[in-house]
């Protein structure tokens, strides 16, 4: 449920990515991240190509999707003889690196709330729409939500210098204030949770993820490989959907936990029986270069 008090005004928030459709490039990212990061082994062409033609995607665009990655700097690749093979660059070893570790730390652990609040606030100019966009994603990515025009808040006063960190790195410094605290007791503060986060759009997706994943059972490698790499490209949305906040702001029946319950569940079941389908699909790789 979303907190107490939500309205159906609010001032616009952050634009977020909700869980739609699935594209080819994203598949393959999460593949290199289940499977090609902790090997840090180069990987055929065909390997890849197979991995994604379970999962449903066309050759041509397996092929593109390699291809984007590789001219993103992700990506590297290797010809031996007539074949490809293809590694990670570091920057594509960090990337993927820090997002997996987001992914599999989100709502592990439940942390106290000391009741303090970080506070931005902010002014940059309606014509610099990039760097306008380029705060909006960043501080949604740190949890921060707007609940009006300018000003964005965040219950987790440990996130300052994390913030600090990408104002520094706009150049904003001389348009910013910012303060630490509790509330006042002004006004209440699940007012302010409903104007600042799309709660019941959070708590829609939840219940997606739960009925899809719920009750799905695999039984042979391949379906236990198509399932965790649905799972993980699933859950891997969460972490910049929702700001995991605090029990006191949420109703006491918030979705998360039991969500994040599901997918270390899910994922430790099935994830034996794909690794060895993956290791399959290397040790068969065909000649496609």
């Amino acid at each position: 449920m979303a907190a107490a008090g939500s309205t159906a005004e609010s001032p616009p928030r952050a634009a977020r990515a909700w869980p739609g459709s699935t594209s080819a490039r994203s598949l393959l990212l999460t593949v290199l991240g289940e499977f090609v990061l902790p090997g840090r082994e180069p990987v055929w062409t065909g390997a890849l190509l197979r991995a994604l033609e379970a999962l449903g995607v066309e050759e041509k665009a397996a092929r593109q999707a390699l291809a984007r990655s590789a001219t993103e700097g992700l990506l590297a690749a290797d010809r031996v003889g007539r074949r490809t093979r293809w590694s990670l660059t570091a920057h594509g070893q960090q990337l993927l690196e820090e997002g997996t570790e987001r992914i599999y730390s989100f709502m592990r652990h439940t942390r106290r709330w000391d009741g303090r609040w970080l506070v931005l606030a902010v002014t940059v100019p309606e014509t610099q729409r990039r760097l306008r966009h380029k705060l909006r994603t960043r501080l949604t990515w740190a949890g921060m939500g707007s609940p009006a025009h300018g000003l964005w808040v965040v219950p987790d006063a440990g996130r300052a210098e994390e913030v600090k960190g990408i104002v520094r790195e706009l150049g904003i410094e001389h348009s910013t204030m910012s303060w630490t605290g509790p509330s006042a007791g002004i006004g209440d503060p699940q007012d302010v949770v409903a104007a600042a986060w799309p709660l019941d759009k959070i708590e829609s997706a939840y219940g997606e993820f739960v009925e899809q994943f719920g009750s799905l059972d695999v039984s042979g490698r391949q379906e236990a490989f198509v399932a965790q790499v649905q799972l993980v490209h699933a859950w891997r949305h969460f972490p910049a959907l929702d700001p995991a906040l605090p029990a006191e702001l949420l109703d006491h029946d918030w979705p998360g936990p039991d969500a994040a319950t599901l997918f270390h569940r899910r994922h430790e079941r099935w994830h034996r029986r794909a690794q060895a389908y993956w290791e399959h699909l290397c040790a068969g790789a065909d000649d496609r270069t």
